[in-house]
C-alpha cells in the first residue's frame, strides 16, 4: 500500500518511518501545516492509496496564547487534507486526543460521549475532527493519550532529565489516563488505514491508549523503577501545579470498540517503556 504521511520528525511519524519506510513523509520543509491549501495540493498531486496525518500543534500551553495558529495546524489543515483524500477516494487516518473531553468523572470515555474541551488545544483538535468527518471520505479519527517514545519531548525523557539532578520530585496524581507508546500508535495507524481501504464502512471515531490506566505520579514511579533511579515521587494535586492550559483529570479512554473492529488490543505501556528506556540507554 502506497502511503502519504504528514509529519516526519514527531514521535508517531518517527515510528511510522521505522515501520513503513517505503511511505512518503512530508515534514515542515516539504509542506507546512499552517498552509492548508498546500496540504490539500500535496494529497491531490500524490499517487497513494492512503493518507495518515501524524502532524499536529502539540504545544498545549502555547496554544492558549496562539489559538488561531494552532487552529490552522490542528483544524484547518486536517480538514483540507480530508477533503483532498475524499476527492481522490483514498482513506485517511487522523490522530486526535483525549483533550477533546472535559475530564470529569472516572469512567473511561467512549468515542460517542459528549465532548467538552477545556482549552485551546482541545478546541482546535475537536474542530479538526469535525473537518475530517465533514469531508465525507473514508476516515478514522484515532484519539490517543499521553504519547511517549525515545524521540522528541515527552514525559519519560523529562523525568529522566530531572532525575539526573534531583532525588525527589513532585508529580501530579489526580490526572489519570493511559500512557501510549508512539510505536504502538504507528502500528495502529497502519492497521487501520489498511482496514479502511478494504472496508470504508469502518470509518468513524476510535480510541487507542495504553494500559493499565495510571496517574502521572504512577507513570513516573514506573519510569524510575525500571531505570534504576532512586527518586522519591511526591504526589500533588493539579491545583498545586498551575499551567496556562487546564488539563483533564480523567483521560481514561474506552478502547473496546477499536479492539472489536480492528483487532487492536491496548498496548501494555510498561513493556514498551522498557524498550524506550533501552533505546535511550537508560536501563540499569
Amino acid at each position: 500500500m502506497r502511503l502519504l504521511v504528514f509529519g516526519a520528525t514527531g514521535q508517531v511519524a518517527t515510528e511510522l518511518r521505522r515501520q513503513a519506510p517505503e511511505a512518503t513523509f512530508l515534514g515542515r520543509a516539504e509542506v507546512d501545516l499552517s498552509d492548508p491549501a498546500a496540504c490539500a495540493a500535496a494529497v491531490a498531486a500524490s499517487d497513494v492509496d492512503g493518507v495518515i496525518n501524524a502532524a499536529a500543534w502539540t504545544a498545549v500551553d502555547r496554544a492558549e496564547a496562539e489559538e488561531e495558529a494552532a487552529r490552522l495546524v490542528n483544524a484547518d489543515a486536517p480538514a483540507s487534507i480530508a477533503r483532498a483524500a475524499s476527492a481522490r477516494g483514498v482513506p485517511l487516518v487522523h490522530i486526535s486526543t483525549d483533550y477533546v473531553f472535559d475530564g470529569t468523572g472516572t469512567r473511561p470515555w467512549r468515542p460517542d460521549d459528549p465532548t467538552g474541551p477545556l482549552g485551546a488545544y482541545g478546541r482546535t483538535k475537536l474542530a479538526g475532527e469535525k473537518g475530517v468527518r465533514d469531508a465525507g471520505g473514508a476516515h478514522a479519527i484515532l484519539r490517543t493519550s499521553w504519547v511517549f517514545s525515545a524521540h522528541g519531548a515527552n514525559f519519560v525523557k523529562t523525568m529522566l532529565r530531572l532525575a539526573d539532578s534531583r532525588d525527589r520530585l513532585s508529580v501530579v496524581a489526580d490526572q489519570v489516563g493511559g500512557p501510549t507508546p508512539a510505536a504502538a500508535i504507528a502500528e495502529a495507524c497502519l492497521t487501520v488505514v489498511h482496514a479502511l481501504a478494504a472496508d470504508p464502512s469502518k470509518s468513524g471515531t476510535w480510541h487507542f491508549a495504553g494500559a493499565p490506566d495510571t496517574s502521572w505520579a504512577g507513570f513516573a514511579r514506573e519510569i524510575f523503577r525500571q531505570a534504576g533511579r532512586q527518586v522519591t515521587v511526591e504526589e500533588i494535586p493539579t491545583s498545586a501545579w498551575p499551567t496556562p492550559a487546564r488539563r483533564p483529570l480523567n483521560s481514561r479512554l474506552d478502547c473496546s470498540a477499536t479492539e472489536a473492529a480492528f483487532g487492536l488490543s491496548r498496548p501494555d505501556w510498561r513493556a514498551h517503556l522498557t524498550d524506550v528506556l533501552r533505546e535511550l540507554g537508560a536501563l540499569p
